[in-house]
């Protein structure tokens, strides 16, 4: 039985206590009206626009005095409407900048919250794949798999809770939630969204991620308790019945993850949208669980647990880790180079807002994510060396929460982004809680499914 490191229980509490101050400092210092946000504004410009109206009033001004009376008033007069309508477009644009400000530590609650679920999510469906396959070689990592998945109900009920949120307005992440969009006599009516009312509304969208979640994590409890049943019985029957709950989840799986990838990221761009995005945030959460399977196999084995684990397994996790890498890669060019190649306006605005705004961490992502695993793992050797797993391993995961940032941030901060106490704060709190509820769960069961048809091949299992 594994035994909770009181060091490593001491740190992740440590983590979430951080975490948590961080979290609630985002949320008192984000502006809470208007005035606020001129003042950063102003701050920000140091001055310059200032200096800018100042030498406009001066050139109307000596405008003004060549004229006559009667010519000053009709100035005068256009001035005036002139002025209402700078002074209605100032408010409206710094009513927006308030908003996109006070989303940022929601959004970065966001990210680190979807992260970190997603990636007990992608571990999740790796266990019921190499269950419906009847893998021999990986047995002897399902009590691992199951440990990293204890962490999925406690993040769906946070998840669950800030979508409940985000429908009561705790907040503006999703704009199609916002007052008015769906109403034709409202001045916020948006007729591309009032078109999606059907299926974007807040009822059938939270009843959905209901239905999701729960299924999840039904099938996350039941799989748990046949295969520790297993360990008991005295034939294969809890094991056959694993085989045909993990079918079955699949199929669910692969049907809410992709309705799941439009309602809780791609509607964060409701004007836009794309036939390979459930692949694609597949491909980034699934490469980031088996890469934490990896993680936490390194992680036990170096405390002496495991004695069955041995390099021909880890290899095998590193070609995973490889190969998914480079499938996230192909489903990144394709969207973006049938988007750029076609350049229809309303599909290449969601590439041009992230190059121009988001310039670093896009292409940073893609760096993290594809040039350094192929060229640190494509080395059969090095996917055997324990401390090149760990760094492919913290990149890769650094590189997909990057990924996630730029799918979400940009529809909900604009260019108000960066990477500040609030994102720092968040990553902390849900690594620290990830780390707790994961390794507690490893203490309360034995690390070897003992009975598993297969794990006398898996104990065995060089390559």
């Amino acid at each position: 039985m594994y035994t909770f490191s009181s060091k490593l229980k001491t740190f992740s509490i440590i983590l979430m206590a951080v975490g948590i101050l961080g979290i609630a400092y985002g949320f008192l210092n984000a502006p809470k009206d208007i005035h606020e946000v001129e003042k950063i504004l102003a701050a920000e410009s140091h001055g310059g626009h200032g200096e800018a109206h100042h030498e406009e009033a001066k050139a109307g001004g000596a405008h003004a005095a060549a004229h006559g009376e009667e010519a000053n008033a009709a100035v005068s007069q256009h001035a005036k409407a002139d002025e209402a309508k700078e002074a209605s477009e100032h408010e409206e644009h710094l009513t927006h900048v308030l908003h996109q400000l006070q989303n940022k530590p929601w959004a970065a609650l966001y990210v680190a919250c979807i992260f970190f679920m997603l990636v007990a999510m992608g571990t999740l469906v790796f266990y019921a794949i190499q269950q419906v396959a009847q893998a021999g070689w990986s047995p002897v990592l399902f009590r691992v798999m199951q440990g990293i998945t204890a962490y999925l109900p406690y993040g769906s009920v946070i998840f669950f809770i800030i979508l409940v949120l985000c429908g009561l307005h705790f907040n503006h992440l999703f704009t199609w939630l916002a007052d008015g969009v769906t109403d034709p006599k409202s001045a916020n009516y948006d007729e591309l969204i009032a078109g999606k009312s059907g299926y974007l509304n807040f009822g059938f969208w939270i009843v959905r991620a209901a239905i999701f979640l729960l299924g999840w994590n039904l099938y996350r409890h039941y799989s748990q308790k046949n295969c520790l049943a297993q360990d008991e019985a005295n034939d294969n029957s809890f094991y056959k019945k694993n085989f045909k709950l993990s079918a079955g989840f699949l199929v669910f799986f692969i049907v809410s993850e992709s309705i799941m990838s439009w309602d809780w990221i791609m509607s964060f761009d409701p004007h836009w949208f794309s036939t390979l995005f459930g692949w694609y945030v597949f491909a980034s959460f699934f490469v980031s669980g088996i890469t934490m399977i990896a993680m936490v196999t390194v992680y036990l084995k170096s405390r002496g647990y495991l004695e069955y684990v041995n390099t021909s397994h880890i290899h095998d996790l590193a070609k995973f880790m490889f190969g998914i890498s480079i499938f996230w890669t192909y489903l990144w060019f394709s969207q973006f180079m049938l988007i750029w190649y076609a350049n229809i306006p309303e599909e290449i605005t969601y590439f041009v807002t992230r190059i121009n705004l988001y310039n670093l961490p896009f292409f940073g992502a893609v760096v993290m994510n594809f040039v350094f695993p192929i060229l640190i793992l494509i080395n059969t050797d090095f996917k055997r060396i324990t401390w090149v797993i760990v760094m492919a391993g913290i990149v890769i995961l650094a590189g997909h929460y990057i990924d996630f940032f730029n799918m979400i941030m940009p529809g909900t901060v604009g260019d108000q982004w960066f990477i500040g106490v609030p994102e720092i704060s968040s990553v902390l709190f849900f690594l620290g809680l990830f780390i707790f509820t994961v390794f507690t769960a490893l203490t309360k069961t034995p690390l070897l499914a003992k009975r598993n048809p297969y794990i006398e091949e898996s104990k065995h299992f060089h390559y």
